[in-house]
């Protein structure tokens, strides 16, 4: 065996192995989080994408882009559509616990009958918690008699199984929520709006704005992440390097590397506390 071969083996015993290990499961969880964080940034894109082209269009009838009940397709969220009919006042529920701008509130969702005899759950913006905590002081009304609401499309939101409310409340947005108390075969469940514009127009909640078209930070994180893996793998060499040089102190590619070190520590220019303290010894050897 060469003296290299030999000076050598001390890598593959059982402690660098098991350093080799546990670098390779970093380097995967490092791998799938950063391709975690590239799908996150690319369904932003994608997102913001939906926003430009959809948030600002011309507001088309319900049943073009929803000739469903159940109708959904992602590329036509934000999408702005026009009913005609008329609030159900009596059945409007509140969405509990939205923050918005940074404080706790409600929803206000009230179920519009169209011409068609269709149901379509119109939130109508947001408003803050009352002094009671679990209602708001002041819900309201929508306008009375016929109306035309222009809405942009959402989906529906989940169950989510153990949330409950009180009377008048739900947990979340699930349309099929509302088709039970309204009746399964009138109620849209694939979608609800978020009111733009009323007319006549009343009184309504806050607004959903424009949202922001920002990719976040995920292009930045995924990075950073392959990054950790990388540096993790330089450890890993270097520590086998450092102790191959400790082991074999008498090898000449390791004495011609400790020369060159030498060779650029003596040509490294020199701190102002080391040109002062050659100066003083100088001038103590007077």
């Amino acid at each position: 065996m060469s003296g290299d071969a030999a000076g050598w083996r001390f890598a593959f015993s059982k402690r660098w192995l098991g350093y080799l290990a546990l670098l390779i499961v970093f380097a995967i969880a490092c791998g799938l989080l950063s391709r975690w964080q590239f799908d996150r940034r690319e369904e932003k894109v994608a997102e913001n994408h939906r926003i430009e082209a959809n948030f600002d269009r011309a507001a088309v009838p319900i049943d073009e882009v929803l000739p469903e009940l159940g109708s959904w397709d992602t590329e036509i969220e934000w999408t702005p559509v026009e009913l005609h009919g008329r609030y159900l006042a009596d059945q409007q529920l509140l969405a509990r616990a939205r923050p918005f701008n940074g404080f706790p509130g409600f929803e206000i969702l009230t179920p519009f009958e169209t011409d068609s005899g269709r149901i379509f759950i119109v939130n109508r913006g947001w408003v803050p918690t009352g002094n009671e905590q679990d209602a708001p002081d002041h819900v309201p009304a929508p306008p009375e008699g016929e109306v035309t609401v222009t809405a942009r499309l959402k989906p529906g939101e989940p169950e989510i199984p153990g949330r409950s409310a009180p009377a008048g409340q739900i947990a979340t947005i699930h349309l099929p929520t509302f088709a039970q108390q309204l009746g399964e075969d009138r109620v849209y469940q694939g979608a609800y709006g978020l009111l733009a514009t009323e007319d006549p127009a009343a009184e309504h909640g806050d607004l959903v704005p424009r949202p922001q078209l920002t990719e976040g930070n995920h292009l930045s994180y995924a990075v950073q992440w392959i990054i950790f893996a990388v540096i993790a793998a330089a450890g890993l060499v270097l520590g086998i390097r450092n102790e191959y040089r400790y082991r074999n102190p008498d090898d000449p590619k390791v004495q011609a590397a400790k020369a060159r070190e030498a060779a650029r520590k003596a040509k490294r220019a020199k701190t102002d506390g080391e040109i002062e303290d050659a100066i003083l010894d100088e001038l103590e050897s007077r």
